[in-house]
């Protein structure tokens, strides 16, 4: 499912590094197996919680490899305390995966708040022989471009990827497939 099945064949097979997280992370992750209502509004905790409860599910949609580390991992700063969602470690790629999850609209405090994190996994938890700490942001709606403009240009550790509580119904489906045919034209 990633956009990239070479590379992340590639980097499975030991034959290249990761470079950018983006090919190893699934946008959008479907995350219907959790059996929430469509109507119902839900609050992180939630959907974390949901998570937890179908956490075989989640790590198999998420693809090889992943373990399960910790949920709302504490990281104590001068006195603040701050909470990392979910904390999942990639054996295949030997790097820590933080996952943080918004229920809204991805904001560019969202991305910033992931940095922190990244930077914190990086520099106090990382073992010297495992690779960058890979930070994904799960958000209901995604927009590209704020992404673009908070990150770096050359970031290649931080993903926004969008989840759906449910796989489209067939007129979605052909939309999105008519849609990508007229990009390609």
């Amino acid at each position: 499912m990633s956009s990239d099945k070479e590379s992340v064949l590639a980097v499975a097979n030991g034959e290249q590094p990761v470079h950018d997280a983006k090919t190893i992370i699934k946008d959008p992750l479907v995350l219907e197996f959790l059996g929430l209502k469509r109507e119902s509004s839900y609050y992180e905790k939630d959907l974390g919680g949901a998570i937890i409860n179908n956490l075989q599910e989640f790590l198999l949609e998420l693809g090889n490899g992943f373990a399960f580390i910790a949920r709302q991992k504490r990281i104590h700063l001068e006195g603040d305390d701050f909470f990392v969602d979910l904390v999942c470690y990639n054996r295949l790629l030997q790097c820590f995966v933080l996952f943080e999850i918004k229920t809204g609209k991805l904001t560019h405090q969202d991305l910033g708040q992931l940095q922190m994190y990244v930077n914190y996994f990086d520099r106090i938890e990382k073992q010297p022989f495992e690779n960058r700490t890979i930070g994904v942001l799960l958000c209901a709606e995604k927009n590209n471009a704020v992404v673009k403009f908070t990150l770096p240009e050359d970031n290649k550790n931080i993903v926004a990827s969008k989840y759906q509580l449910y796989m489209p119904t067939e007129q979605q489906l052909i939309a999105a497939m008519e849609k990508e045919i007229e990009r390609f034209q």
